[in-house]
């Protein structure tokens, strides 16, 4: 006679086909299929927790448990997975016959491993307590990890293979057929051993060698080559955070070795040559950054797909994400342009702001509206490209990308411009009116910089009158600005300003010394060398490091016959290079070498000719 399977039997088969095909799918990481796993592995936990606890059927409910449990997880429910997880340890209490009297959660996983220590139970409430783990690193609870760090100890040790084989061995013994799980809690336990190594790593970056060592102890750790490669990055920005560069870059590329798709590693790189004013390797690594940017999925880790829960779920920390946000792929190409123009790469500079414009006036470019918050504004970006533009002899190109900066700001500017001491509190107007000052004032200083930008282009053309007008427009908007205190100097240096209307009012004096400069060279070349006297003298005073209109006024005093006062204006400027491009200004408020030059050697002659001063 055939014996009918047992009410216990049955719910097992059920469980362990459930468990069976959930395994098979996991690789296709399908949420609908995910759903519809956790849902009939919540059905038959419904099943089991319709009759009284009792321990003959408890390994079989807490297997289940496990299994609905990592089904919610994989969806990132972790609300109910945590409700289902404080529910079951208060079961377990009961079949115990313990009653904590309460829902903290720390005081019930005490209570449960304690009132299960001793009993085939215990290893079925340590798979639950993995999970448990799990829930706490994905909401980056890394204080209640720490509070149970002995309770994890004991967990690494209990999940061994030796201890876990003989507990399987056991419990087959009691019976045959044993409740299956969708997932081994061995591998979930490796997992989120380095997975919290790296979320606390990541927490702990400037805590120096204490994080470094544990760092490159989980680097040892079985784990997917993803997550080994965020070890080693993260080991290299601890070694950044202790100013060790060269032991950083060595991290940052064992990085990528391990997984090629860890691009965070390659824009830290960039970040450490950066500190290093390495400005070539920058470039080559900038390059490199946003080649791979364009490639699809560059931005996802390559997880390991071969398990239901995949790393990504318990890497959610603030800091971690932090670490690993890359800027998008125009930022990168703006940095590479800006950086190849600046380091006197300008060809290569003007062929990637060319693409730049390119892109963002392309409507189906991927990701061109995230990128643009993060980009200059884009009368700006013109200008910069103008300038790269002046600088590689393009000046025909130049002048039509300005002619849009101007034909899209003049409409806009006001008639006038009234800006008051920053440092002066007792001035201070309503905040509406400080920032639609500071509105006019950026697109009164575009549309400048745009005359600014064609006055050089005729000046590189040597039209020497159309070159006075540009000039002269500049110089016509410029004066459009007022200061409501006339104490206030607008001469601010350059360099200690870092933002807001400091580096506005940094513009725009350089704007006026070079605008000036050009118009009295221009004079110059006409032979007008009263204006261009006057010219060179006022740019003087407006920006006293002007090289070009040192050495320029120095020529027209002497075209005056006023020698002695050519040679003084020379000594000055005599070992004073045009300064290099700086960063921490706009390229086109710099000066750009665009105009005539004079003869070194001939001024050195004259120089000598004349004798001592």
């Amino acid at each position: 006679m055939i014996r009918s399977p047992s009410l216990l039997e049955s719910w097992t088969q059920e469980n362990n086909q459930l468990a069976s095909s959930c395994k098979q799918d996991a690789p296709n990481r399908d949420l609908f299929r995910q759903k519809r796993w956790s849902s009939d592995f919540h059905k038959l936990l419904r099943k089991l927790q319709g009759i009284p606890p009792h321990l003959d059927h408890a390994q079989l409910e807490l297997s289940v448990v496990y299994n609905t449990c990592v089904c919610f997880t994989a969806q990132s429910q972790f609300e109910e997975a945590q409700l289902l997880l404080t529910q079951t340890t208060q079961r377990v209490l009961q079949i115990a016959g313990d009653d904590p009297g309460t829902c903290d959660h720390s005081v019930l996983w005490r209570a449960a491993l304690k009132s299960v220590a001793s009993t085939a139970l215990h290893r079925y409430v340590l798979s639950l307590l993995c999970l448990q783990w799990g829930i706490w690193l994905a909401k980056s609870y890394l204080n209640a990890i720490k509070d149970f760090q002995e309770e994890m100890l004991s967990l690494l040790e209990t999940q061994n293979g030796a201890v876990w084989d003989e507990c399987r061995t056991e419990a087959k013994k009691k019976i045959p057929d044993i409740p299956r799980l969708v997932l081994d809690p061995r591998r979930l336990v490796e997992l989120l051993n380095v997975c919290t190594a790296v979320v606390q790593g990541a927490e702990r970056l400037t805590e120096g060698w204490s994080a470094l060592s544990a760092l490159q102890a989980a680097s040892a750790l079985p784990a997917p080559r993803a997550l080994i490669a965020y070890t080693h990055l993260l080991s290299g920005s601890c070694l950044a955070h202790m100013n060790r560069p060269q032991m950083a870059l060595q991290c940052y590329r064992k990085a990528l070795e391990t997984d090629p798709r860890c691009v965070s590693a390659l824009y830290q790189s960039i970040l450490v040559y950066r500190r290093l004013e390495n400005s070539q390797a920058e470039i080559q690594a900038l390059r490199i950054l946003h080649s791979t940017l364009l490639l699809p999925s560059t931005t996802e880790p390559a997880m390991a797909a071969s398990h239901l829960l995949s790393p990504s779920l318990f890497l959610c920390s603030q800091s971690l994400s932090s670490l690993l946000s890359l800027p998008s792929a125009l930022s990168v190409l703006h940095s590479l342009a800006l950086k190849c123009v600046i380091h006197g790469r300008v060809s290569e500079g003007v062929e990637y702001y060319l693409d730049l414009l390119a892109a963002l006036h392309s409507e189906g470019h991927h990701g061109v509206h995230d990128a643009v918050s993060t980009l200059p504004k884009l009368p700006k970006l013109y200008l910069e490209a103008g300038a790269a533009l002046l600088m590689g002899r393009r000046p025909a190109d130049c002048m039509a990308l300005c002619d849009e900066v101007i034909g899209t700001t003049l409409d806009l500017l006001p008639e006038k411009v009234l800006l008051e001491d920053p440092e002066d509190g007792s001035m201070a107007g309503s905040r509406e009116v400080k920032e639609e000052a500071e509105s006019g004032l950026r697109r009164l200083l575009w549309a400048a910089a745009a005359y600014l930008l064609q006055g050089h282009c005729y000046s590189q053309l040597k039209d020497w009158k159309l070159a006075v007008t540009h000039y002269t427009r500049c110089i016509s908007l410029l004066v459009k600005v007022h200061y409501k205190n006339r104490g206030f100097s607008p001469q601010i240096p350059c360099t200690d300003k870092d933002a807001g209307q400091g580096i506005d009012l940094c513009v725009l004096q350089r704007l006026k010394g070079l605008s000036l400069a050009g118009r009295g060279i221009s004079f110059a070349q006409i032979d007008r060398l009263r204006e261009a006297l006057r010219d060179l003298q006022l740019s003087l005073q407006a920006l006293p490091e002007g090289v070009s209109a040192g050495r320029w006024c120095g020529e027209v005093l002497w075209r005056l016959d006023r020698k002695r006062e050519a040679a003084a204006c020379w000594e000055k400027t005599w070992n004073h290079p045009i300064p290099s491009l700086a960063e921490a200004l706009p390229v086109y408020a710099q000066e750009l070498q665009s105009g005539p030059l004079l003869d070194s050697t001939e001024l050195y002659q004259r120089l000598q000719e004349l004798g001592p001063i």
